[in-house]
């Protein structure tokens, strides 16, 4: 089978752990017209989580979590469940999709950090190429 490397690429992501967390969810807080409290609207990037055969009193076989905590979201692939703790990451396309943390983790670092270990290894490697150059 035939290896693959992952292009590097720079995306954008945002941690989801409530509704309402997503920056470009847009939820609005409004009041019950009887004062007993208030409610915020769904998200239009993460929605809430529900399905006609689900009260979302079950745990999420993934997460643990019950499921009314979770959200969904609409991907080029179709819906997705959302879980408390996955990024929602902004692909090349502008489209959105969830990924878990550890996965997140294992494939993806902050831009700062890429950068300064990309400085490091040329450095490296331009000593390296000098020292050898001396030698020549």
């Amino acid at each position: 089978m035939a290896k693959y490397k992952k292009k590097p690429i720079i995306i954008e992501a945002e941690q989801w752990f409530k509704n309402g967390d997503h920056s470009q969810d847009d939820c609005q807080q409004f009041d019950y017209t009887d004062g007993s409290g208030s409610f915020l609207t769904e998200g239009k990037i993460v929605r809430y989580y529900r399905h006609p055969q689900d009260s979302g009193d079950r745990s999420c076989e993934k997460c643990g979590k019950m499921m009314h905590v979770h959200g969904w979201i609409d991907t080029l692939e179709g819906g997705h469940i959302v879980c408390p703790g996955d990024w929602i990451i902004t692909g090349i396309a502008n489209e959105k999709y969830p990924c878990k943390d550890a996965i997140f983790q294992a494939t993806y670092e902050p831009v700062e950090e890429a950068v300064k270990r990309e400085r490091i290894h040329t450095a490296e490697a331009n000593a390296e190429i000098a020292h050898m150059k001396g030698l020549l």
